[in-house]
């Protein structure tokens, strides 16, 4: 009999978040069994509760935001597959602003302090969630196709295709859990060059630099946007690496875009609530499609 875990102790970690550039901390508490993934904003009169779950999703623009009780989560992707890549199924994460930090953009150091404060059994049985059939989710306009097919194991494959020189169609897969520590987490996430001003216009990526994200330039730049990009991002200079990526920044993989949409997808799956069986196929997936996905999923289990 497989039992559900928690953490051993507290643990916290602190930094900057993404978008929103609010500087907070994260602490992790061990929970009961049964409690699930549950975020407490201390930083707000009562502590108010948000749990993860999909019914719980108000905005995927760039990340995957949850709220409940008057307040919210932004950015909770990479947390929620820290907790699933760590084998946690019970945990409460205190949060003293509204989105958690980036860190280096991937989930190697939320996933670190998981396993730093140790990982123990509790005494109930781990629920799985098991399919009637075969889910497929398609979005047309954006050509995105996710489905699952029922299995006895876990197991998730995703495609990227950005029509890019510089970013080439790419796929990535996880046969197992315990292989997401190395395979998985250390993979950032990434955006492309023309793209930053954009973000940065709609109030988005305040909390970002260039250490947090792969940054990829697919058209020819004049020196003169590269100093305003310096400038947007409080340094003296950048520049362009010999294979299209921003400031020589060096790949942990090939792949890594593909692994870090896996990454985002693992995330945006802990939504479900419980760890599921099946088999998942995704092309082109994204914060919308996934969330799209789950309550799919959910709309057709046993």
């Amino acid at each position: 009999m497989e039992r559900q875990k928690t953490i051993k102790q507290d643990v916290s970690l602190s930094g900057t978040g993404l978008h929103t550039g609010q500087k907070g901390t994260l602490t992790f508490h061990p929970a009961e069994v049964n409690h699930g993934i549950k975020f407490r904003r201390v930083d707000v009169e009562g502590c108010p509760i948000v749990e993860a779950k999909v019914e719980n999703v108000v905005d995927t623009s760039r990340g995957t935001t949850i709220a409940q009780n008057g307040v919210r989560v932004y950015t909770v992707e990479h947390i929620l597959a820290s907790v699933r890549g760590a084998g946690v199924d019970n945990v409460l994460i205190d949060i003293n602003c509204e989105e958690p930090p980036i860190q280096d953009g991937s989930a190697k150091y939320m996933l670190a302090a998981l396993k730093s404060a140790g990982i123990v059994e509790q005494d109930a049985e781990r629920e799985y969630l098991h399919l009637k059939n075969k889910v497929t989710y398609f979005h047309p306009k954006i050509g995105c196709e996710i489905s699952i097919i029922p299995a006895d194991d876990f197991k998730i494959e995703v495609s990227v295709d950005y029509n890019s020189q510089v970013l080439k169609p790419q796929s990535a897969i996880l046969r197992n859990m315990a292989d997401f520590e190395k395979d998985i987490a250390p993979c950032r996430t990434f955006v492309f060059f023309q793209e930053l001003e954009m973000l940065l216009n709609h109030n988005l990526i305040k909390g970002g630099d260039l250490s947090t994200a792969i940054v990829f330039v697919e058209d020819v730049v004049q020196a003169g946007e590269l100093q305003r990009v310096a400038k947007l991002f409080n340094m003296e200079s950048v520049g362009i690496h010999q294979g299209g990526i921003l400031n020589n920044t060096t790949l942990h993989f090939e792949n890594e875009p593909a692994r870090h949409k896996l990454l985002d997808l693992i995330g945006d799956m802990a939504l479900l609530g419980k760890p599921i069986l099946g088999h998942v196929k995704a092309f082109k997936p994204g914060h919308l499609a996934n969330t799209e996905f789950v309550k799919l999923i959910i709309e057709n289990l046993e």
